[in-house]
């Protein structure tokens, strides 16, 4: 299902970001595509247009707190500073074990909470066990969403693998839950007494051999402990996911599928876009993130590879002569070195072309004035550079540098271009793969920045390119 925020200018996401009936986005995307920074310019956009945002990232990098001079990020929201317009930005970062502690506090009694957060098991369960992570985060966000404080909810999905594994942490969960495994250890509690580990011994004689030889009594009997107390509440882990979820599905929520303009990237985000059609999630569309363009588009790869090619050969294109002077070592190394082209002269002449000089009588090759061989200075000798020879700078290791021509000089930017403009129609010829495969799916580019993101100025750019980075679209949104 892909959300109504997309036209035949591409992806509107400050239509996305203003639409009071959008209360949360989600970004996801494979790792290293700028989720992250894509979700915090997507908080600081719509802050500054007037909501009241929190964003929730679940990145360990803490590059958000740093970009939006916060010193650190927690379970709580915490106000972010120097927002402009009369909106508010608000960021927090999940903690795991934290949020799955609240839980346990807020859905049982003070004694029953108090011997689950001390059992070795469950110690072990909330820091690190598969898929809590993911949990947390639907537990967190159902928090939040419940709390009604925020106009706008922006999650930044964890940094998995699959980005869209939060989607299978409830099922995950709920199945560990209701396992064979859980129910068996769950039975001899409700017996009670020497009935139950009687119960216990017999029905779990091959597993629990095996598994006390592996894991030990003590860990069995910690696990049983753990599932005894989390007996009343399982119940509601699994409602309170299937209510997240359903709130996922919701028209309020939005997804943006993050990628960069590269293969595996967008192999991925097709992956994306198909799942969340399967588990009809509304998708409101894709964002590129560091894309590069050329001021110059004009003068294709080919046309400056040609140019650079001709330059650096022993002739330049539409002039069949040459070029005077281009295997001169030393021309052109200022432009008083520049060498006009001589008309012939009379070879008895002294100034013959075989040893040509200025029209002050100095050798070509050489600047103006320059004194010949085994002639003292002139009264005004050229001007010493301050760093090496005559004219020419030196290196760090006081070497002098190899003069470089105008010619080479050209040659070389000509063949930078013309490595941007290979690569400008790779990212475009990747892009229109995934257009032709899901052309339903709206589109917005960012350009790529020249450094790395680091503060709230950085974040307003990226979100300045996102909202003007709508890419034309011939067949709309489905």
């Amino acid at each position: 299902m892909t959300l109504d925020t997309g036209n035949a200018s591409g992806l509107d996401t400050d239509a996305l970001l203003d639409d009071p009936r959008i209360r949360i986005v989600v970004c996801c995307g494979s790792g290293g595509v700028g989720k992250t920074t894509t979700a915090a310019a997507l908080g600081v956009r719509a802050a500054e247009r007037g909501r009241r945002v929190v964003v929730l990232t679940i990145d360990p990098a803490r590059r958000l707190a740093q970009s939006m001079g916060i010193d650190r990020l927690d379970n709580v929201p915490r106000r972010v500073d120097g927002v402009k317009g009369d909106g508010e930005l608000h960021a927090m970062m999940l903690d795991m074990k934290r949020t799955f502690d609240e839980t346990v506090e807020a859905h049982t009694d003070a004694d029953r909470a108090r011997a689950i957060l001390e059992n070795p098991f469950y110690q072990s369960l909330s820091a690190g066990f598969a898929g809590t992570q993911e949990y947390m985060a639907m537990e967190k966000l159902g928090q939040l969403r419940a709390r009604d404080e925020w106009d706008l909810i922006v999650v930044d999905t964890p940094p998995s693998r699959s980005a869209l594994d939060f989607l299978d942490a409830p099922k995950r969960l709920g199945s560990f839950l209701d396992g064979k495994f859980i129910r068996l250890l769950i039975a001899p509690a409700k017996i009670g007494g020497r009935a139950g580990m009687k119960f216990l011994n017999v029905g779990m004689t091959m597993m629990t051999g095996t598994l006390g030889k592996l894991l030990g009594g003590q860990f069995l009997r910690d696990v049983q402990t753990f599932v005894t107390a989390m007996d009343s509440m399982f119940g509601g882990f699994r409602t309170r996911a299937d209510a997240t979820y359903q709130l996922l599905q919701a028209p309020g929520t939005a997804f943006l599928v993050v990628a960069t303009p590269e293969r595996d990237a967008l192999r991925e985000a097709a992956y994306f876009v198909e799942r969340l059609a399967a588990e009809k999630m509304p998708l409101a569309g894709l964002v590129l993130n560091r894309v590069h363009g050329s001021e110059a588009a004009r003068l294709s790869a080919e046309g400056a590879l040609a140019a650079a090619e001709n330059l650096e050969g022993v002739g330049i294109v539409d002039h069949t002569d040459g070029k005077a002077g281009l295997g001169d070592p030393v021309a052109l190394t200022s432009p008083e070195a520049v060498d006009v082209p001589q008309p012939p002269q009379d070879p008895a002449s002294p100034k013959s072309s075989l040893s040509p000089e200025h029209s002050d009588g100095s050798p070509r090759g050489l600047p103006p004035h320059a004194p010949r061989s085994g002639e003292p200075p002139t009264a005004e000798p050229p001007q010493k550079h301050p760093e090496g020879t005559d004219g020419v700078p030196a290196g760090e290791d006081g070497s002098v540098a190899e003069p470089v021509s105008v010619e080479q000089l050209t040659a070389g930017l000509l063949r930078l271009h013309a490595e941007r403009m290979q690569v400008v129609a790779r990212e475009q010829d990747t892009r229109d793969r995934f257009t032709a495969l899901h052309p339903e799916v709206p589109v917005a580019e960012v350009a790529a920045l020249p450094g790395d993101v680091h503060d709230l100025a950085g974040l307003r750019a990226v979100a300045e390119r996102l909202a003007a980075g709508a890419v034309p679209s011939t067949t709309g949104s489905a």
